[in-house]
């Protein structure tokens, strides 16, 4: 698709928002590290494994994240299974936002736990994709079940 500039030249439309089909979509995981994320690296989450559809990350609740009940705040527990997730749905090539997310807490976790958020596709169709992560305490009893829609976007988020 072109635009016509003054004296006739053609210039290309750069569309943003869309990631075109074809094979370039499966180039690789192109996601950094979550140390070089600055959320992730602010609250001391690790990546623990990443692969094509998949990633594990481990957060500790420090006194800093707990709410007035005193345990983990929904906040971060979500936080830790949306960076798992965005992890996950980023391995594969394109750069790809979440379009919406829904969180189930199942148990409260306490401060001085370490939690396990492990993401794993589901299905991709067209430039959407369906991820399912699971927080876990380290004995393995479920905190939080999250589902995520993710959309592939051209470009940088903007």
């Amino acid at each position: 698709m072109g635009v016509r500039l003054p004296g006739g030249q053609a210039r290309r439309r750069r569309r943003l928002g869309r990631a075109r089909p074809g094979p370039h979509l499966d180039r690789g995981p192109r996601v950094s590290r979550p140390t070089e994320d600055p959320a992730c690296r602010a609250l001391g989450i690790t990546l623990e494994d990443l692969g094509p559809g998949r990633a594990r990350l481990r957060m500790r609740i420090t006194d800093a994240m707990v709410n007035l009940h005193g345990v983990a705040h929904g906040g971060y527990v979500f936080l830790l299974a949306d960076a798992a997730f965005a992890y996950a749905c980023n391995s594969r090539g394109p750069v790809t936002l979440a379009h919406s997310a829904q969180v189930t807490f199942v148990r409260p976790a306490a401060p001085g736990e370490d939690l396990l958020a492990e993401a794993e596709e589901r299905v991709r169709y067209g430039r959407h994709g369906v991820y399912d992560v699971t927080v876990r305490r380290p004995g393995g009893e479920v905190v939080a079940e999250f589902r995520g829609q993710s959309v592939a976007v051209s470009g940088r988020p903007s």
